[in-house]
């Protein structure tokens, strides 16, 4: 890690408790801020850092910048199928950094097996999800079934990579997006707010600090 990369990555810690203390007492203007100002920062991060492949590092730069769109929708009212597709997008970066990088060459065994646990989660989360938002708004279907697949194929490239840090990423990015699901569509909970941004926040700069491993 570069000197500019760690001050980058500390000034993104300071905002995501920032938005974290945000979204808890609920003050709403605080979080309009800290919330994209801490993806701005780990775009910082990782445009600083010293990556173990230039390639990877253009692709999650790309993920992380439609991150940054979709937070941006997602604040906004009535635009959330905007921020389900910036995300979307996010996460196809996300996928094609791992294939174009430590993935390259897997065999078919090692593909399905990494597919396997997200499909298992998909299975057990997703029929209920998919049931909320087709009751919610059965345009939302089609939408929520896409993000679905390719944010278990995104937690499935990870876990082929074998590297601890874009693993867990990964998963806690899963983790946020399918309480955000669970929260939107089957039941909310008090303490979902908050644990799906500091799950998403995490999982975010674990992705980042992955690229020099």
């Amino acid at each position: 890690m570069t000197t500019p990369a760690v001050f980058a990555l500390v000034l993104a810690a300071v905002f995501a408790v920032a938005d974290w203390v945000a979204v808890a007492r609920g003050r709403q203007r605080l979080e309009y801020f800290a919330k994209p100002a801490t993806l701005a920062a780990l775009i910082g991060v990782a445009l600083l850092l010293d990556p173990a492949d230039p390639t990877q590092r253009a692709w999650w730069v790309a993920a992380l910048a439609f991150s940054l769109a979709g937070d941006v929708f997602l604040m906004l009212e009535g635009r959330f199928v905007a921020g389900l597709a910036s995300f979307l997008v996010g996460h196809l970066a996300y996928i094609a950094g791992f294939w174009l990088g430590p993935v390259a060459g897997t065999g078919p065994v090692e593909l399905a097996v990494a597919l396997l646990v997200p499909g298992i989660a998909a299975a057990a989360l997703g029929p209920r999800i998919l049931a909320g938002a087709r009751a919610h708004d059965a345009r939302l279907t089609l939408p929520v079934a896409n993000y679905l697949a390719v944010i278990g194929a995104m937690v499935g490239s990870a876990l082929l990579t074998r590297q601890p840090l874009a693993i867990a990423g990964a998963l806690l990015f899963f983790a946020s997006d399918a309480m955000i699901g669970w929260r939107n569509f089957v039941e909310r909970k008090t303490w979902q707010d908050l644990a799906i941004i500091t799950t998403y926040h995490i999982g975010q700069a674990l992705l980042v600090l992955s690229l020099v491993s």
